[in-house]
């Protein structure tokens, strides 16, 4: 490969890598991540409210037949994993996956796609994955992360939260040994959620942009397999995503 197109290859990367962005320093925001996210939140769940609202005790329709059974399966999971009372579990659990899975699916759109769309608006920069940005990945996570705080002291009370914390898992006389695994334990749980999801989204946004650079007879050669195969994992990341918060806010419920 010549030097220039080794350049013009890194410039079309890079393009593709870089999101919208507006402010300074701490006080940046990325608009391509925070308008994409919200639309497509707006979208699925104003989806499901007309559908909830359209909903018949009869034959279900095919949406409403698809939705009942995402329903039935994230019920499932909260079901199996939650012990306490699921009253806001199970409306957040749905969220979770649901949003994930449709900021996710954006990765199955051609990568020129909507930078295409948006430069014929002046718009010169468009990431079209929110979860290949890491901010939002952390602020889900942080979100989580709170919401396990939260329900820890709801639940034991505050007392009785550090009292936990204090005391396991070696007792009482190792309270700062006990205090300095917990913090590195409840440190891992939000870190944990935000990498691996930014992780593999931004593996295989990388891997469609590495396609799209090939000649065209091998974009659909290699393309058509990646994407189905890539179907599995934004499934899967979702799913894992919602299943740790499950796991994580159940765990907020117990004491040891």
């Amino acid at each position: 490969m010549s030097e220039s197109a080794g350049h013009s290859t890194s410039e079309y990367i890079q393009h593709h890598l870089t999101n919208l962005q507006e402010g300074h320093g701490f006080w940046t925001f990325n608009i391509d991540t925070l308008v994409t996210s919200a639309l497509l939140g707006l979208l699925v769940f104003g989806l499901f409210a007309w559908v909830a609202r359209k909903a018949t005790s009869g034959v279900p329709g095919k949406l409403q037949a698809a939705i009942e059974i995402v329903l039935e399966m994230v019920q499932t999971q909260v079901k199996d994993t939650f012990h306490g009372d699921s009253g806001a579990v199970a409306p957040l659990a749905l969220t979770i996956f649901v949003w994930v899975f449709t900021l996710n699916a954006m990765d199955l759109l051609p990568v020129d796609l909507m930078p295409m769309i948006m430069g014929a608006f002046g718009v010169h920069h468009w990431k079209a994955v929110p979860t290949t940005d890491p901010n939002l990945t952390f602020a889900m996570s942080l979100t989580v992360f709170f919401l396990i705080y939260f329900y820890n002291i709801k639940v034991k009370k505050l007392g009785g939260f550090m009292h936990e914390v204090l005391t396991a898992p070696f007792g009482a006389k190792m309270a700062p040994f006990n205090l300095l695994f917990r913090v590195v334990e409840d440190l891992a749980k939000p870190v944990s959620l935000a990498l691996r999801l930014f992780g593999n989204m931004y593996a295989g946004e990388m891997v469609f942009i590495l396609i799209a650079l090939l000649p065209v007879y091998l974009q659909w050669i290699l393309g058509a397999p990646w994407a189905i195969f890539h179907i599995l994992i934004i499934t899967l990341q979702a799913f894992i995503f919602m299943i740790l918060t499950i796991i994580y806010l159940s765990m907020a419920h117990e004491s040891h």
